[in-house]
């Protein structure tokens, strides 16, 4: 009997470690609203998103309007597009960019460069297989061939759930902004500041949201496609694109 009983613990123990995890893999994270911030929230496994440079002929995207015309010729519908990164006077990416296991441009380890870039740390945003995805600082990334995407810029908002140590309360250091976290469900968590905004409060809402690591990825130039929301800044001028396709 006690056997029996013990035999019944055991499975029912197990069954509901299975029914644990699997109503945590399905849940899904309920965003902070922000009437200030548009955020947008992707699941990497089931959604398909890339990152966009140049078309066949060489020629950079640019911006978002030339993307989703290029992508309805592969009968192909643009769902959400941002910038997705800094990028050089050519329009190059700056820093590390991969696009489908191509090294485009490599990882750029420099530890005293000017600008928002190169306020260590910075961090680099990628995709490998299967869809899964990631955000962490420079110094903790390899290339390898399972990264089939991936974008670098600075600085990091968050690190392992700490504020980047240079953000300041209250700084009059405003702009526009754009970046990108990792959510505690693995999804990803897109936004971009409507008005200006300083670092500080900007990595505060992907704190909010539970991130442990988010990526600023650019300021003043920055813009957002998310139709769904009625958000459609189709113009710009950039480097690499990340967008979400159906």
């Amino acid at each position: 009997m006690i056997r029996r009983f013990g035999t019944l613990v055991v499975v029912l123990t197990f069954a509901c470690i299975v029914v644990v995890l699997s109503c945590k893999k399905e849940d899904k994270v309920v965003v902070v609203d922000n009437p200030k911030i548009l955020s947008y929230v992707i699941d990497s496994e089931r959604q398909e998103l890339k990152m966009y440079w140049k078309d066949e002929s060489d020629s950079n995207y640019f911006n978002f309007k030339r993307l989703e015309l290029a992508l309805k010729k592969e009968n192909k519908k643009l769902t959400f597009a941002t910038n997705g990164g800094m990028y050089n006077k050519d329009a190059s990416p700056q820093g590390l960019y991969v696009e489908d296991y191509i090294v485009h441009s490599k990882i750029d380890t420099l530890q005293n460069g000017d600008g928002n870039f190169y306020m260590q740390p910075n961090g680099i945003f990628y995709l490998m297989d299967k869809g899964l995805s990631n955000v962490v600082a420079t110094s903790s990334f390899m290339v390898n061939e399972t990264i089939r995407y991936a974008t670098q810029s600075g600085p990091m908002l968050l690190i392992e759930g700490e504020m980047h140590p240079k953000f300041n309360m209250g700084s009059t250091n405003v702009n526009i902004r754009n970046g990108v976290g990792v959510l505690p469900d693995g999804s990803l968590l897109f936004a971009m500041s409507k008005e200006k905004i300083n670092f500080y409060d900007f990595a505060l809402y992907f704190k909010q949201n539970g991130c442990e690591n988010a990526l600023y990825l650019d300021g003043f130039v920055s813009k957002t496609y998310l139709p769904s929301q009625g958000w459609e800044q189709l113009d710009g001028n950039f480097g690499v694109i990340i967008g979400e396709t159906e």
